[in-house]
């Protein structure tokens, strides 16, 4: 690859893993959620990134010029040549650890997204431009669960702080210079600053980020969704649907 496919691979493919990652994530909620209504967005909003995910995966694998698909890049690449970020891969734990995952995350995809619409990659910008529609959506939902959550019961509110204080620590990484995020901090902290305000909720104290998503390192358990994510294609790698 030329230094310029070589940069817009990782770029392409770092978005469609955050994607993919996440959007696998909530699909672990179906049948679970605490009520349908909620049961059906949290589906919705996984098919979304994932949908987003075939998009991005699709441009990484057309720059990498190696005869791999967007397939290919999600089913058979090993735990260690992901480059999602760590946030992500978090464990649901109950619903108010995964609102307060997406309430980071989808305040900052929001931001980022908006900012590759303006992308000299036509591709890239194409797709971002109707991901951030679907991606407002999602942070309207989480940010609106986030209040409903903190300004309830002293059980939910008590639920949220774990879970914010779970997440937290992932929050730096999503600011990595090599997606140029560094310059979304500042209005991604007065997001979530107005909203854990209107819901009651102090922000998490400050804390050593832990990072190396982006780089390959990741937890135990990406590996475990990735066994039960990638089973069928490993199981039978010639199978054709």
């Amino acid at each position: 690859m030329t230094d310029r496919e070589n940069e817009r691979f990782h770029h392409a493919i770092r978005l469609g893993d955050d994607a993919l990652i996440l959007g696998q994530r909530l699909s672990e909620w179906c049948g679970h959620a605490p009520m349908l209504e909620i049961d059906l967005s949290l589906a919705n909003i996984g098919l979304d990134l994932i949908g987003q995910a075939t998009h991005f995966l699709g441009v990484a694998a057309e720059a990498e010029g190696k005869g791999r698909d967007a397939d290919a890049l999600a089913f058979r690449r090993d735990v260690l040549d992901f480059h999602n970020c760590l946030l992500v891969e978090q464990p649901n734990g109950d619903f108010a650890q995964t609102i307060a995952k997406q309430v980071l995350f989808s305040n900052w995809h929001e931001l980022l997204l908006r900012e590759v619409c303006d992308a000299p990659d036509h591709q890239l910008s194409a797709i971002a431009q109707k991901g951030v529609k679907e991606v407002t959506y999602h942070v309207r939902f989480a940010n609106e669960w986030t209040v409903r959550l903190g300004d309830g019961t002293e059980e939910s509110r008590l639920r949220m702080i774990a879970g914010l204080d779970w997440m937290w620590r992932f929050v730096d990484e999503l600011f990595d210079p090599k997606d140029g995020a560094p310059s979304l901090r500042s209005e991604w902290d007065a997001r979530i600053a107005k909203v854990l305000s209107e819901a009651g909720l102090e922000q998490p104290k400050a804390r050593r980020g832990v990072k190396g998503g982006r780089n390959g390192h990741h937890s135990e358990h990406l590996g475990h969704l990735l066994s039960e994510m990638q089973f069928l294609q490993r199981a039978y790698p010639d199978a054709r649907w």
